[in-house]
């Protein structure tokens, strides 16, 4: 975990004078993300994503962990969220809000497994910060839905794995409603990806001149702070529908 977060407000300047060109080095996902909170084997840095060149140690992010969830500006997880220890899922069973990890990261890859309930709607933050009432103000999102009957399924751009709202899924990878999901998302300096079932779905550059002109394009353009940190908390939506979480773990990348 780094101390220092740029903005973006410096990096964008920088990117419209020089593009950054970033190696993507070939990396198939893991569809079922292990618990391994400790004792993490060597790290392959021929395989590493984003070109990152090492890895921390994969941190299992549920309750009882080393690292803990709590609602968005709030010091505890809100009681609409529940931690099954049995099943190991952490759900929103009811209103609670969205909520955040205490810690934050820059670089990071994310994994996890969802589902959704029938015309659910949710989605992963990631890079929040807690300047704006809601998070949805600040920071990017990875769009989870139940894509056949959910009306913002029927536009990639806001289908599942987009970038909501900017950056439309490639293609329909969700699996039926009722069915987990793998998620793996990577953000390594400006560059962002999301995999969805073991396909890329999603790649952008935040800062970029794609990137401004979409922001400015879209509702986000009221929100002066949206996309303004390259780090920050990583977060899951509470859109008022039921959806589930389990297997979650992140590890830090470094450049």
């Amino acid at each position: 975990m780094h101390a220092f977060r740029p903005t973006l407000r410096a990096f964008a300047a920088l990117t419209l004078i020089a593009p950054l060109t970033l190696a993507l080095p070939a990396c198939a996902p893991s569809n079922t993300p292990a618990d391994t909170a400790a004792g993490s084997t060597a790290v392959d840095t021929a395989a590493l994503p984003g070109g990152a060149s090492s890895a921390g140690e994969w941190v299992n992010m549920l309750p009882g962990h080393s690292l803990f969830w709590r609602g968005y500006k709030q010091q505890t997880l809100p009681a609409g969220w529940q931690f099954d220890s049995t099943s190991g899922e952490l759900s929103r069973v009811s209103g609670g809000g969205d909520i955040i990890t205490d810690q934050q990261w820059d670089d990071f890859e994310l994994e996890l497994e969802w589902k959704i309930g029938v015309g659910g709607n949710s989605g992963i933050f990631y890079r929040a910060s807690e300047s704006t009432d809601v998070i949805y103000m600040n920071a990017t999102e990875m769009q989870l839905l139940d894509n056949s009957l959910h009306r913002d399924g029927k536009d990639s751009l806001t289908s599942t794995g987009a970038n909501y709202a900017l950056y439309a899924a490639t293609e329909d990878a969700s699996r039926p409603v009722g069915e987990w999901n793998t998620v793996r998302i990577v953000a390594v300096g400006p560059r962002d990806e999301h995999w969805l079932n073991g396909q890329k779905v999603v790649e952008y550059r935040m800062g970029s001149r794609e990137w401004l002109e979409k922001v400015k394009a879209s509702k986000f353009s009221q929100w002066p702070e949206y996309g303004m940190t390259m780090g920050g908390h990583i977060g899951l939506q509470d859109h008022g529908d039921p959806v589930a979480f389990r297997n979650i773990r992140v590890r830090e990348l470094t450049r």
